[in-house]
């Protein structure tokens, strides 16, 4: 029997994350598939999109669609159920379109989370949902959007989850059994490094902090921890909240966007700490900064329970507020940290077992078409 003819799906690929890491990770386990998602922005995502057979919606034609997703809300549903991707398998990188995508083949869907906008409404607006300018629109389309989720989540036919969060997750809102299959966390620490002109004068040992700039992801209360202190902070990161945050930015904070991977490499192996204090379905931040040999000081909850290891790898708080936050930064100053324990963690969710596990996947899907 010869090989099934396999495509890569993805919501939209316009910012750098997790989930468009572990589409990378998918194009090095499917070298020859397309990739097919609602929108592409060159500029906002990682460069090595440039080298894909990228395939678009018509939505992509619109600039301002592009350049913030969330505008294209109304439109995002229809658009993904006109997406046609002709492949014996299509493998999905999903959190709310691509498993919506036709197709005459199968579907394997590796599921980031159910649709946070829908079943997490408050948390991904940061607040009471009528309070947010998109918060009327978005409940307004809220019924037929579950609606039309839950019926493409039915035509799936096979599920995996990147955390047991998002496992139990995916069995609560679809009915569906999904296996276990973490990301990789997609760093090589060995990989050239670039230096960053912003940190020019600035000794390592900073805290660190990588993540999308959104109301969830509390980054607010990291600069609040350590707001007229002498420690010195570094954020990574784009999105809404980039404006706000820096309307008042005090001096021992650096705020980062559209870093290199050389670049975001330096920051890692210059720093003294993660910290991530975002409400996650899959703790990546901390694995990436293990596999420098830096330890976390995470919030209890989430995926950070399945990817830091409690006083070996990490620090946990229990409330993302400044005082818990520059308390856990406290202790950490003063445990003794083992470097090798904390890269020996960031092997055990290395590449090459994503990409074999993936691929077996595949290859028993497309023996079923």
């Amino acid at each position: 029997m010869s090989r099934p003819t396999v495509a890569i799906a993805h919501d939209y690929l316009t910012q750098r994350g997790g989930a468009e890491r572990v589409v990378l990770t998918l194009m090095k386990a499917f070298p020859e598939a397309a990739v097919h998602t609602t929108l592409y922005d060159p500029e906002g995502t990682y460069p090595e999109f440039a080298h894909a057979d990228v395939r678009t919606s018509p939505l992509n034609r619109v600039e301002a669609l592009r350049r913030d997703h969330r505008l294209a809300l109304p439109l995002l549903a229809p658009a993904a159920s006109r997406m046609r991707v002709d492949a014996d398998v299509v493998v999905a990188s999903s959190s709310g379109w691509a498993h919506g995508f036709a197709t005459p083949g199968r579907t394997v869907v590796y599921c980031h989370n159910p649709a946070r906008w829908l079943y997490q409404t408050d948390e991904y607006l940061g607040g009471t949902a009528w309070r947010s300018p998109l918060g009327p629109p978005l409940l307004a389309l809220r019924p037929f959007l579950k609606r039309w989720d839950r019926r493409q989540a039915g035509q799936v036919d096979v599920y995996l989850a990147n955390s047991r969060v998002v496992q139990q997750r995916i069995a609560t809102t679809y009915g569906r059994a999904a296996e276990l299959l973490p990301p990789p966390h997609g760093m090589d620490a060995a990989a050239p490094r670039e230096a960053i002109p912003e940190l020019a004068g600035w000794d390592p040992g900073y805290a660190l902090v990588v993540s999308r700039l959104l109301p969830y992801k509390n980054v607010d209360a990291v600069i609040e921890a350590v707001r007229g202190t002498g420690r010195r902070l570094v954020v990574v990161g784009r999105g809404p909240e980039e404006a706000r945050l820096r309307a008042t930015l005090p001096d021992n904070v650096r705020l980062l966007g559209g870093l290199s991977d050389g670049q975001l490499r330096a920051a890692y192996a210059d720093a003294g700490v993660l910290v991530a204090a975002s409400h996650e379905d899959f703790g990546l931040a901390p694995l990436e900064a293990a596999a420098f040999g830096v330890p976390a000081v995470a919030l209890r909850g989430g995926g950070f329970l399945e990817t830091v290891l409690e006083g070996e790898t990490g620090i946990f708080f229990d409330r993302p507020t400044p005082e818990d936050i520059s308390a856990a930064l406290a202790v950490s100053d003063h445990h003794g940290w083992d470097g090798d324990r904390l890269t020996a963690r960031a092997e055990d969710f290395g590449e090459a077992r994503f990409i074999e596990r993936i691929r077996s996947i595949v290859l028993d899907a497309g023996r079923s078409t």
